[in-house]
């Protein structure tokens, strides 16, 4: 039982001066980056933003933004709806803040978060729900939210192009915007203009899916004012997105999420641009302008901003090849960043590690857009979720001692049954198998020791010591096609007893449930308490934990599919995704080579029958510590029955408005 405390009796002295003191804190904590540091350095003052404002009494608002871009094509530039909400009391006082921004396609048709929130609006057309609780947390500690509706959606001009220059330029010319180079106005058409004069310029953008995609194209522009990103399973390039080296990752392309997403009116005046999307993304595969133009990663260079990605390693919706060609142009560019990696599918980090996130958020934002020197840049660089609610910690990513290591299949007494390890195999050895569309990466893993006609799998022996595969791979295959056309799967598959998160289960890996949390401040249109989730455990005896696929045709490497001959050997090397995990002692680790991996990429026009030239075969892995220490290589023996479920086909790359994935 709690015991009422004795009121203690203070002088009204002291009461003034206390006041005085708090009041001088929260100026304190509003002041511009420069201030802040300098206030700090010399004060010694609190290390963190404190929740000194009103957000019952934040000013809400929205202003159209300019984007200088005609998309509809229908005389005038596009105007997005750009919602606002912010501290009241800085803004009274002249002083500035800085601005936390998700521009989504989502907020009208689809919702944010686990819960699907969407924006409402009272009878005046003002704000009144802001979805997520960057807005109920943030803004009581001095930051405004500020969420940006994409071109063509919700209330804004223009049309959607997915990824390409109109979604960029309606979430840039908002940060322009807010550093007075772009022009904002109280109406949709016509009306006066708006200046942003209660910013100061510092932004952080933040989003997942979509979201965090359109943050890492607004960070490749290089805009002034961007001073970091947060980019939660997050696209890096829109082919890779739809085809994985020419093979359809979907039955559908780009204008299908345009569709899908689009506001009402947008749909009557956009036709054109739909268009365009169909016929800039051919169903062969072929890298085209339209891809060049929605690909990031060669502007990483430009990148000012930090970075802080977040993605789940099971992801098959926003797949981690994403995450691993992003952050390694990142590396190389040398952008400040940090990185969370969990276990589960397409999820937000406020789903899956809740009270930590909140905090290493607010960290985050108040280090790079309030100028607190709270250390969190010199911080352990990734966290690595390694069993369900289980992390490490690592001072670099990859961690050092990585190195890429050629490991190489031979075959064993069965057929389609081998050995991985680090000697070739003997000149002239093969394996074959043939696709069958039926089946998945989780059947070929549940038989890896058995012989199955539509898989080829290879195994370590049994590891002495623990292996860790940290970073992006690939396998390069030399496979002769009886046929035209073929697909191909290289499968990673940790053969072990573990505890994992489902992340085939209709959470992605967790579960939620009805009891709620708050985070921030709340008023009678926002709440600031959302439903509490909680991992969604499995037990299995073996883990796929890294895949790729690709077109046989595109073995060229220029792009473009072509048709194969039949009876002739092709040399091509898939990529495979980026991952983080630790198959332990006393596991083995296996390779799986197959055709079409039903439910993950679509089927080719015929059925191929496939030869491996197993010598020309090999897989390049990020090891740290070097070659795997085993026992004397011995093929798997015997089904290995329990696995996640297979992927539902089509749900887990489904980002329309029916798939909870859009959250």
């Amino acid at each position: 039982m709690l015991l009422p405390r004795r009121k203690p009796r203070i002088h009204w002295t002291t009461l003034i001066l206390s006041s005085v003191t708090a009041l001088l804190a929260a100026a304190v904590t509003l002041l511009p980056p420069l201030g802040t540091q300098a206030a700090h350095a010399a004060t010694g003052a609190a290390r963190e933003s404190r929740p000194v404002y009103s957000y019952e009494h934040a000013i809400r608002e929205t202003v159209w933004v300019d984007t200088r871009v005609d998309g509809d094509t229908d005389g005038r530039t596009d105007r997005v709806a750009v919602d606002i909400v912010r501290p009241r009391e800085p803004a009274q006082a002249g002083r500035r803040v800085p601005v936390i921004m998700d521009a989504s396609p989502y907020y009208a048709c689809c919702g944010r978060g686990n819960e699907s929130q969407t924006k409402t609006y009272d009878a005046d057309g003002k704000p009144v729900r802001f979805p997520l609780f960057y807005d109920n947390y943030f803004v009581p500690r001095g930051y405004a939210t500020v969420l940006v509706d994409l071109a063509g959606t919700s209330r804004s001009d223009g049309c959607v192009d997915i990824g390409g220059r109109s979604d960029i330029q309606s979430a840039k010319s908002v940060v322009d915007w807010l550093n007075g180079r772009a022009r904002g106005y109280d109406a949709a058409s016509g009306g006066r203009a708006v200046t942003a004069s209660w910013s100061n310029g510092a932004t952080g953008m933040i989003g997942k899916s979509y979201d965090g995609t359109v943050a890492n194209g607004v960070a490749a522009t290089g805009v002034k004012g961007l001073k970091t990103i947060v980019p939660i399973g997050a696209i890096s390039s829109w082919y890779d997105y739809y085809f994985a080296q020419g093979a359809p990752l979907f039955d559908s392309g780009p204008d299908a999420l345009a569709d899908g997403i689009e506001s009402d009116a947008a749909r009557g005046r956009c036709a054109d641009v739909q268009r365009k999307l169909v016929e800039g993304a051919p169903r062969t595969g072929d890298r085209t302008a339209l891809w060049s133009a929605r690909d990031y990663v060669p502007d990483a260079a430009k990148v000012r901003a930090s970075v802080f990605a977040v993605h789940g390693m099971q992801d098959l919706n926003v797949r981690t090849k994403h995450l691993g060609q992003w952050w390694n142009a990142l590396s190389r560019a040398g952008v400040e960043r940090k990185i969370w990696l969990s276990q589960t599918g397409h999820v937000d980090p406020f789903d899956f590690r809740r009270g930590h996130w909140v905090r290493t958020l607010h960290r985050w934002f108040d280090h790079y857009l309030m100028g607190f020197h709270n250390g969190i840049e010199r911080e352990p660089m990734a966290d690595v979720e390694r069993a369900p609610d289980q992390w490490s910690t690592d001072r670099a990513w990859p961690p050092s001692g990585t190195r890429q290591t050629t490991l190489r299949p031979r075959g064993g007494d069965t057929p389609g049954v081998g050995v991985l390890g680090t000697r070739r195999a003997a000149p002239g050895t093969t394996e074959t198998f043939t696709d069958d569309p039926a089946h998945s990466e989780a059947d070929w893993a549940a038989q890896v020791g058995r012989s199955t006609p539509d898989k080829a799998g290879f195994t370590t022996g049994t590891l002495r010591a623990p292996l860790r595969l940290s970073g992006s791979g690939t396998v390069t295959v030399t496979a002769t096609p009886s046929t035209t056309s073929a697909h191909l799967s290289a499968v990673l598959v940790d053969i072990g007893p573990a505890t994992i998160r489902d992340y085939t289960g209709d959470g992605e890996g967790i579960v939620t449930h009805d009891r709620r949390t708050c985070w921030g401040s709340s008023t009678e249109g926002d709440s600031a308490c959302f439903k509490e989730t909680a991992a969604d455990p499995a037990r299995v005896d073996h883990t796929v934990i890294s895949r790729g696929w690709a077109d046989l045709g595109t073995y060229a490497g220029d792009g473009k599919g072509r048709p194969l001959t039949p009876g002739k050997p092709y040399t091509l090397t898939l990529d495979l995704a980026a991952t983080d995990h630790v198959v332990p002692a006393g596991h083995r680790l296996a390779l799986i080579i197959a055709g079409t991996d039903a439910g993950l990429i679509e089927r080719p026009d015929t059925t191929p029958r496939l030869t491996l030239d197993l010598p020309r075969t090999s897989a390049r892995l990020p090891l740290a510590g070097g070659v795997p220490d085993t026992t004397a290589g011995a093929p798997a023996t015997g089904p290995l029955t329990k696995g996640v479920a297979e992927p539902e086909p089509g749900r887990q790359g489904d980002h329309l408005p029916a798939a909870h994935t859009t959250g």
